[in-house]
C-alpha cells in the first residue's frame, strides 16, 4: 500500500520533472533571434490573429529611414528583432535602428558610414544586404548588445545608446577578413556578411559570403568571444592537413588555394544540447571544377559542430563537387518529429532544388532513406562530374524536378513558338547534367526553388512551410577568350573583362536583368572615377575586385572608356601584368559561362507554365506534400480569365500558433496570410514596394504585431525603405 510520504515523493518528482521541461522548452512568444528563435523555427506561439479576425488585420504603424537609392539599386531583406519592446532593424544603407515596438518611434540609429573613413569612396558602399542581427545580454546591463555585420565588418553596439562598444574587436568591430588562417593572400579579399550568426553562451559564431569566381576567399566558420572580438575558434570548410575530411581531397593542397564552402544562408543552434548547424555553399569557382577535383568537402553540406568548440561532429554533403551553384539557401529548421512510433529530435534543411533533407539532430542519420542516385558524368574536358547525387526518397519534393518541352508556357498563342524555339536550342537531359557547351536548363532554377528567406515549421504538428520559385534558367559554357593582341590596349582590357566579369554581364556586356546590368555605353553613364570605385568596392551583387593589378583596372578602364586617360589612376602602363612566376587559381579555369539567363517570353512572364512561385507545406512525420498554392499574381493575368500564377519571388514564411503563414516574398507587392491546413488566403495588404525579406510577429502591451520590412530592389522591383507593422483594432484583439 502506497504511503503518504511516499505519494508527496512521487508528487514532488514529478514537479520538477514538470518544471525542468518547462525551463527546457523554447519560448515562442517572442522575436528575439534571427527567424524568431536560434533553432530558426519562423514560428510564433501567439495567437492573439489567429483565422478568425485575421481580416480584420491593419496597419498601426510605418517606419521608414530615406536612404533607398532612387534608381532602384538597394534591397532590403531584414527580419529584425524585438527585445524588451524595442524592435531594432537594418536600413537599405545598413543603417542600425531602434524603434519603439508598438509605435514605431524611433529610438537611435546608428550609421555606420560615420565608423568608416572609406565609405566615401564607394557610393554604393552601405546599399549592400544584412538580413538581420543578433542580441547578447550578459550578465548585467551594461552588456547587453547588438552585433550584427555591415558588409566586411562585424559591430557590438550598445544596446541603450546605439554606440559602438569601443572595448569589442578593432575600436568596435571584427574585421573579416582577418583571422582566416590563410598560408597567402593569394585570394579575393571581398568577404562581408549578409546573414547573422548565433550566440551560444559568449560566442559568436558567423559565417561570410565570399566572391564566387574560383579565387574567392575561404568560407571558414569562425567563433568570436562576445565581449573582446578575439577568435575562439575556427572550423576550415576546406580541411587543413590531419583534420577530418582532409583525407577527401585528391588535391592536398587544395586549403592553400581554393576558397568558398562558406555559410552565407545563417545557421541554426540546438542550445541545450550546445550543437550548432551550418549549411554551406559551394567551392569557389561555380560551374567549372577541373580544379578542386573530388567530392569538395565540405562545400554543399549540412554541418554540425560543438558551438563551445567548434568540434566537427558529424556532416552530410547534399551536392557532391557542385557544378551548378546548388549552395544551400538557408538556416536549417530544428523540430521534433514522430518517426517509427518515436518522438526525434530532428534538423530539417531546404535545398535550392527542392528537396528536404531530414536528419536526427544528435547523430546525422537521415530519418528517411537517401539514394546515391547515378548521374551524367559527361563533361567539359579536364572536369571530372561526380558520378552519384544524393536523392531522399521523402519528404516528397516542394518543386517540380523537371523542364520538358510539354511543360512551356502555352499562356499566349504568339509567344509560344518563340519559347520552343528557344528551348530547342538548350541541350537538357536532367538535373545533374554536367555545365556544357550546348548548355543546358537549370530547374529549379539558380535562385531556387528553396532560397535564403528559408522554411518556417509547426512544432505542433511538424509540418514545414517553403516557398519555392519555379523558373528556369539557361546555363552555357564557352571557353575563356584570350586576347588577340598582347600589347594593346583594347585587347588587353578584354582579356580581363573575360577573366572576371563575363560570367554576369555576358559576352556581348548586354547582362541580364536588374541584378546584371548591361555595361553597353558604360561610358555615357559613368566616368572613369566612378567606374573605378565601382570595381574597387563592388556594387549591389558585385562583389570588390580591389584585388586586381592596377594595371588590370587600368586596361578595363580603357576597354569601357577608350579615350579615358587612365594617368592619373596610377596607371604605369595599359599592359597587363603581374609579379614574374606569379599565379592566380582563375589560371587554371578554361571555361566561363556567358551569363546567368531567365527564361522569359517577350513581356517578361516565365517561359514555363504557371505557377511560377508557390507555398507548399509538407508534414515531416510522413514526409508527405500537403498542399502547394500560387504565391503572387499578375493582374493582368488574372483579368483575362487565367488562374492566379504565383510570381518569382524572395523571402520566407512565418507560422503562428493561430492558424495562420503570413508571407510577403511576391512580385506584385503584396502581404499575406494563409490558413496553415488548407493553404487558402484569408487576408492580404498591398505593400508600397515588393517585401523581399522574412516578417516577424510579437506581442506588446497585450497587442500582436506582425512586421515586414520593404525593401523591393531585386528582379525589376522598385526600391523601398519602410518597415510596416500590422495589427488588430483594439475592439478585435481582446
Amino acid at each position: 500500500m502506497q504511503t503518504v510520504a511516499t505519494s508527496l515523493f512521487l508528487s514532488l518528482i514529478l514537479l520538477q520533472s514538470c518544471r525542468e521541461a518547462a525551463n527546457n522548452a523554447a519560448d515562442y512568444t517572442g522575436w528575439t533571434a534571427y527567424a524568431g528563435t536560434p533553432d530558426g523555427m519562423r514560428y510564433s506561439s501567439n495567437d492573439q490573429i489567429n483565422k478568425g479576425n485575421v481580416k480584420a488585420l491593419q496597419l498601426a504603424w510605418t517606419y521608414s529611414t530615406n536612404d533607398h537609392d532612387s534608381a532602384n539599386r538597394s534591397q532590403n531583406q531584414c527580419n529584425p528583432i524585438v527585445i524588451d519592446n524595442i524592435l531594432y532593424g537594418i536600413s537599405p544603407k545598413l543603417k542600425l535602428f531602434a524603434l519603439n515596438a508598438s509605435t514605431g518611434q524611433e529610438k537611435w540609429i546608428f550609421d555606420p558610414a560615420s565608423e568608416d573613413s572609406n565609405s566615401h569612396l564607394d557610393p554604393y558602399a552601405y546599399y549592400k544586404v544584412s538580413r538581420g542581427l543578433v542580441y547578447w545580454e550578459g550578465n548585467n546591463e551594461s552588456e547587453k548588445r547588438i552585433l550584427y555585420s555591415a558588409g566586411s565588418r562585424t559591430y557590438a553596439i550598445n544596446i541603450a545608446d546605439g554606440k559602438p562598444i569601443r572595448s569589442f574587436g578593432e575600436n568596435g568591430f571584427i574585421d573579416l577578413t582577418k583571422d582566416l588562417d590563410r598560408v597567402n593572400g593569394s585570394y579575393n579579399p571581398f568577404i562581408v556578411n549578409t546573414t547573422p550568426g548565433v550566440v551560444f553562451r559568449d560566442i559568436l559564431i558567423i559565417g561570410s559570403r565570399v566572391a564566387e569566381s574560383a579565387d574567392g576567399a575561404p568560407g571558414h566558420i569562425r567563433g568570436y568571444d562576445i565581449r573582446t572580438g578575439k577568435r575562439k575558434w575556427i572550423f576550415h570548410t576546406i580541411p587543413h592537413p590531419g583534420e577530418t575530411g582532409y583525407d577527401s581531397w585528391p588535391d592536398k593542397d587544395a586549403w592553400k588555394k581554393l576558397g568558398g564552402a562558406n555559410s552565407w544562408a545563417g545557421m541554426s543552434l540546438d542550445e541545450k544540447r550546445g550543437i550548432v548547424y551550418i549549411p554551406t555553399g559551394s567551392i569557389a569557382g561555380d560551374f567549372y571544377g577541373g580544379f578542386r577535383k573530388g567530392t569538395n568537402l565540405y562545400a554543399n553540406s549540412l554541418v554540425a559542430l560543438d558551438a563551445a568548440s567548434g568540434k566537427y561532429l558529424w556532416h552530410f554533403q547534399t551536392v557532391h563537387h557542385d557544378l551548378w551553384d546548388r549552395d544551400l539557401p538557408a538556416n536549417p529548421n530544428l523540430l521534433t518529429v514522430t518517426h517509427g512510433g518515436k518522438k526525434i529530435d530532428a534538423v530539417a534543411q531546404i535545398t535550392k532544388h527542392g528537396y528536404i533533407f531530414l536528419f536526427d539532430r544528435e547523430n546525422g542519420n537521415p530519418l528517411f532513406p537517401i539514394q546515391e542516385k547515378p548521374v551524367p558524368t559527361f563533361a567539359l574536358p579536364g572536369e571530372e562530374a561526380w558520378p552519384t547525387q544524393p536523392i531522399p526518397s521523402l519528404p516528397e519534393p516542394f518543386a517540380r524536378q523537371k523542364f520538358s518541352e510539354e511543360d512551356i508556357s502555352d499562356l499566349d498563342p504568339q509567344t509560344y513558338p518563340e519559347l520552343l524555339a528557344a528551348y530547342k536550342k538548350i541541350k537538357y537531359s536532367t538535373m545533374f547534367t554536367p555545365p556544357s557547351k550546348e548548355g543546358s536548363w537549370i530547374f529549379p532554377g539558380f535562385d531556387g526553388g528553396g532560397e535564403w528567406g528559408g522554411a518556417a515549421v509547426d512544432p505542433e504538428s511538424a509540418t514545414i512551410y517553403v516557398h519555392s520559385s519555379e523558373l528556369p534558367w539557361s546555363l552555357t559554357m564557352i571557353d575563356v577568350p584570350t586576347s588577340g593582341n598582347a600589347h594593346m590596349k583594347i585587347d588587353d582590357g578584354k582579356a580581363v573583362y573575360n577573366k572576371y566579369c563575363i560570367s554576369c554581364h555576358g559576352p556581348d556586356l548586354k547582362g541580364n536583368g536588374p541584378s546584371y546590368p548591361s555595361l553597353v555605353d558604360i561610358d555615357k553613364r559613368l566616368n572613369k572615377e566612378e567606374l573605378r570605385k565601382t570595381i574597387d568596392n563592388g556594387k549591389n551583387m558585385m562583389p570588390s575586385f580591389k584585388h586586381l593589378t592596377e594595371q588590370e583596372k587600368n586596361a578595363l578602364l580603357s576597354y569601357f572608356i577608350p579615350n579615358a586617360d587612365n594617368g592619373s589612376l596610377k596607371s604605369e602602363t595599359s599592359e597587363v601584368s603581374k609579379e614574374p612566376g606569379s599565379h592566380s587559381i582563375l589560371d587554371e579555369v578554361p571555361y566561363t559561362m556567358t551569363g546567368y539567363n531567365r527564361f522569359l517570353d517577350r513581356n517578361g512572364y516565365p517561359g514555363i507554365k504557371p505557377p511560377w512561385g508557390t507555398l507548399n507545406a509538407v508534414d515531416l512525420n510522413t514526409g508527405k506534400l500537403i498542399w502547394k498554392v500560387p504565391v503572387g499574381e499578375y493582374p493582368e493575368l488574372t483579368r483575362k480569365g487565367i488562374p492566379v500564377t504565383g510570381t518569382e519571388g524572395y523571402g520566407g514564411p512565418l507560422v503562428t500558433k493561430g492558424g495562420l503563414v503570413f508571407i510577403a516574398a511576391s512580385k506584385d507587392s503584396r502581404f499575406r496570410a494563409f490558413d496553415k491546413k488548407t493553404g487558402k488566403i484569408l487576408w492580404e495588404a498591398v505593400l508600397p514596394v515588393p517585401g523581399y525579406a522574412t516578417p516577424a510577429t510579437f506581442m506588446v502591451d497585450g497587442v500582436q504585431y506582425v512586421v515586414i520590412a520593404c525593401g523591393g530592389g531585386k528582379i525589376g522591383s522598385p526600391s523601398g525603405d519602410k518597415y510596416l507593422a500590422f495589427a488588430l483594432p483594439s475592439d478585435k484583439g481582446q
